[in-house]
């Protein structure tokens, strides 16, 4: 679990990230959770999710991570194994272009890179408005959030050139 008394560090996202989607498929939870773990099996933190009118906020408090920037995605597959490519490719029903700066682009697991300080503490929140907690996302193969060795170069696709995976949870109801 996070330590409560080490300090935390808090990012706004760019107002550029909110786009507008089309509704989901039905069968939507309102909360769902993800134990980030590393490849050593240790925890690095967890990922909170919340339905809201306008797609899914994911609440991330992290610790134990290299400082730097990493690229932060949901994958397409519930399994996390290391080297964590268990989990598949981005999770991306839509089949869309990978890329948050690709104008044939996003998949619905593209987020913003995340910036982790010196500390290797993070605490931030992300509004994924292509993301819905359905039975797109739990479906038999279930989801992953993963964190990557390296930024997202938010064009590349199919994966942003993010690198190795460093970190994985599997999304759970």
């Amino acid at each position: 679990m996070l330590n409560v008394h080490m300090p935390v560090m808090r990012r706004a996202l760019p107002a550029a990230v909110a786009l507008v989607v089309a509704s989901g498929a039905g069968n939507a939870t309102e909360r769902a959770s993800a134990e980030m773990m590393n490849a050593n099996g240790e925890s690095v933190g967890s990922v909170m999710l919340r339905a809201t009118p306008q797609g899914t906020l994911l609440h991330a408090m992290l610790e134990n991570l290299p400082a730097g920037a990493h690229a932060f995605h949901v994958h397409a597959v519930g399994v996390c194994e290391p080297p964590f490519t268990s989990a598949g490719g981005h999770f991306n029903p839509g089949e869309a272009k990978h890329g948050i700066e690709n104008p044939e682009g996003m998949h619905a697991g593209d987020m913003p890179n995340i910036h982790v300080p010196d500390s290797g503490v993070l605490e931030i929140e992300v509004l994924n408005t292509l993301l819905k907690l359905d039975a797109t996302l739990f479906d038999a193969d279930g989801a992953a959030i993963v964190i990557h060795d390296g930024p997202d170069d938010y064009v590349s696709d199919p994966a942003g050139a993010a690198g190795p995976r460093i970190a994985c949870g599997v999304i759970t109801q």
